[in-house]
């Protein structure tokens, strides 16, 4: 049975995605520090930044990451001071604007069937702009579409990056799971994706259910309601393979 329900990327954009979504993963999801490995061309930057101070303002007031994840992005892009007073500019601009104008993202649309790699960066950097305060609201999430649909990709981008960071970064500072009722959910608990195979899936689960092992917790001196915490782990981790074990299953 097939992990994802939505229709599948063109097989450039999904080789390329791939690759990007890995390295990433391997940044911390940071995405400045992809930036700085990966680079983006010049012609880049100006829309980057627009979109950027676009999605920033949803909420009708930018924060404090806002501006910090910006000056992190132009850090890693090593822009000059002339270049990043443009890039300031840029995104005064993006945080004015009331909704995109069609020129802005041209380019992006143009190349992204060819040379999709600087869009798909683009986007990874919007969507980690969008969640700079943790899973993002209905607001910066549509913004977030709204910019990447005009780089010429298609949403179900924005959905599997943001995926990667529910998987990823927010579990981390979520309370107890419930039970897994959907695929999605159960990946979120594992710490993995849809777009992961079944093995990959079942290597994170052997390593997590190790962790909760309880020779392994003896050794850690933990409290009574530590202990309590982690048997609720392991439960949750039995739950969350079952279900994606049945998903896998031939019809």
């Amino acid at each position: 049975m097939s992990k994802a329900s939505t229709p599948p990327l063109p097989a450039r954009l999904e080789s390329v995605f791939s690759d990007l979504l890995k390295e990433l993963s391997s940044c911390g999801h940071q995405a400045s520090t992809l930036i700085e490995r990966a680079r983006l061309p010049r012609w880049c930057r100006k829309p980057l930044f627009f979109f950027l101070g676009y999605i920033a303002k949803a909420d009708g007031r930018v924060m404090e990451a806002d501006i910090r994840y910006a000056e992190a992005l132009m850090k890693a892009l090593g822009l000059s001071n002339r270049q990043r007073k443009k890039a300031i500019d840029q995104f005064q601009r993006g945080k004015a604007a009331s909704q995109l104008p069609l020129r802005q993202g041209l380019l992006f649309r143009l190349l992204a069937a060819i040379w999709p790699g600087p869009a798909l960066k683009t986007a990874i950097c919007l969507c980690h702009g969008a969640q700079v305060l943790g899973q993002p609201g209905k607001a910066r999430r549509y913004r977030c579409e709204d910019a990447i649909d005009h780089i010429g990709l298609p949403v179900a981008v924005s959905d599997d990056i943001f995926e990667s960071y529910a998987s990823k970064v927010w579990i981390r500072n979520a309370g107890p799971a419930a039970k897994p009722d959907t695929y999605e959910q159960a990946c979120q608990i594992l710490g993995v994706t849809r777009r992961d195979d079944l093995e990959s899936i079942k290597r994170t689960y052997r390593k997590k259910v190790s962790e909760c092992h309880p020779d392994k917790l003896a050794q850690q001196k933990l409290t009574p309601s530590e202990l309590a915490m982690a048997k609720d782990r392991l439960l949750r981790y039995q739950q969350a393979w079952e279900l994606i074990k049945q998903r896998h299953r031939p019809l």
